[in-house]
């Protein structure tokens, strides 16, 4: 009984290790629903980096839609177009103005007036004669002026359609297109410039012309009242 108790005794001293501690319990349903979980907060994150990268490219997108088109050419075209008005702005004798024209053509053109001394009428044949050669001056200034434009608007045209094609967004693209169509406005008024100075031109020149007829009528009318000449018949050859 004594050797028993004896070894029964250290037994007794040493604490019992806890259940837990001998196995490990592995729950399958618990792993997959972590897992699971896991997964989704990760396509989460995914989609807020992707809806995130796509707000970035949004803005970036319109910024370059609302750049602007870092050249200009309406210092080019509104010189160009100065340069036009000036030339008729210079015209002479006759300007482009209803008034001025109304008094001209009073006094100046039309019918001769059977009052008129000799000496007035060769006086206003010089003076109508001055004007027509003044309205073709100014007719070839003007076309001078307008093709030496052309060089200006061919630069600025092959500058536009580079810019254009270059731009990076639309907002540039579209300043460009405007540019384009300002430079094409310009050339038309140019057109409408040189159409006008040569039918000033032409009108003065027929206008001359009409009023030379009335004062060659008013002449030989002078000239045959005047005149103490009287007609005879002239033999040129005799006979023997």
């Amino acid at each position: 009984m004594l050797r028993a108790a004896l070894v029964a005794a250290p037994l007794l001293m040493c604490p019992l290790a806890p259940a837990a501690a001998q196995a490990v319990v592995f729950d399958p349903s618990n792993y997959a629903q972590n897992v699971l979980q896991a997964a989704r907060a990760l396509q989460q994150v995914t989609n807020q980096i992707t809806s995130l990268q796509n707000e970035a490219q949004m803005l970036i997108n319109q910024a370059r839609n609302l750049a602007s088109l870092p050249y200009s050419s309406l210092s080019a075209l509104q010189q160009s177009t100065q340069q036009t008005q000036q030339l008729l702005g210079q015209a002479q004798k006759i300007a482009y103005d209803v008034g001025a024209i109304d008094r001209a053509f009073q006094g100046q053109y039309g019918s001769v007036s059977l009052s008129t001394s000799d000496a007035a009428l060769v006086t206003q044949a010089k003076t109508r004669w001055e004007t027509t050669v003044a309205g073709l001056q100014d007719a070839l200034r003007v076309q001078a002026g307008v093709v030496g434009n052309l060089d200006i608007g061919r630069t600025q045209a092959s500058t536009l359609v580079g810019q254009s094609q270059a731009a990076t967004g639309a907002l540039q693209a579209m300043q460009a297109g405007n540019q384009l169509q300002a430079l094409q406005a310009q050339q038309l008024s140019d057109l409408t410039a040189v159409v006008a100075a040569n039918g000033r031109a032409q009108a003065l020149s027929e206008a001359e012309r009409a009023t030379a007829v009335s004062e060659g009528q008013e002449h030989y009318r002078r000239f045959s009242t005047r005149s103490s000449y009287q007609s005879s018949a002239v033999t040129m050859f005799r006979g023997n």
